[in-house]
Formats: structure tokens, C-alpha cells, sequence
């Protein structure tokens, strides 16, 4: 998607990241399944917690920090199995 990656692209020099640190794919799938299991308006809060669970792994710097995909498919799967017995 282009208009996808040109935006993707000035976000990172706008505020300064490596582009190619980010898995789209991923992202997009996470709020999908946000959105899909849990309800439409969890998509954006639940990628906005999983950018701040990495962010804050990568402060911390301790060993044995979660990856960036790690974080993304432990949020994703429990996002999977939300339904009314989990909430």
C-alpha cells in the first residue's frame, strides 16, 4: 500500500525512526483482532499499549526483554481469545 508506506515513511522523519523497525503486517493484524474479537475501538488503544509495552521493554534494556514480535502475538492471541468468559 503505498499511501500506506509514504505515510509510514514521514512519521519516521518527522519524529526520527527506522522505518524498517516497524512490521506493518503485524500491527495491522493485532488491531484486527482487537477489533474483531474484542470490539471496533479497541484497535487503536490496544496497538497504542503494545507500542508502549516495547517501548518500555527497550528502556528497561534488561536482559531477556521481550522482542518487538513477541509482544505483538502475546497481545494478538489474548486479543483472539477475549470473549464473554474472559471478561
Amino acid at each position: 500500500m503505498k499511501e500506506l508506506d509514504d505515510w509510514l515513511q514521514a512519521l519516521a522523519d518527522e519524529v526520527g525512526f527506522d522505518p524498517a523497525d516497524v512490521d506493518v503486517e503485524a500491527v495491522l493484524d493485532l488491531a484486527g483482532d482487537a477489533a474483531h474479537h474484542v470490539v471496533r475501538p479497541a484497535a487503536p488503544l490496544t496497538t497504542y499499549v503494545a507500542g508502549y509495552v516495547i517501548g518500555l521493554a527497550a528502556a528497561r534494556g534488561e536482559e531477556g526483554t521481550p522482542r518487538a514480535t513477541e509482544v505483538l502475538d502475546r497481545i494478538a492471541a489474548f486479543a483472539r481469545a477475549w470473549g464473554p468468559t474472559t471478561a
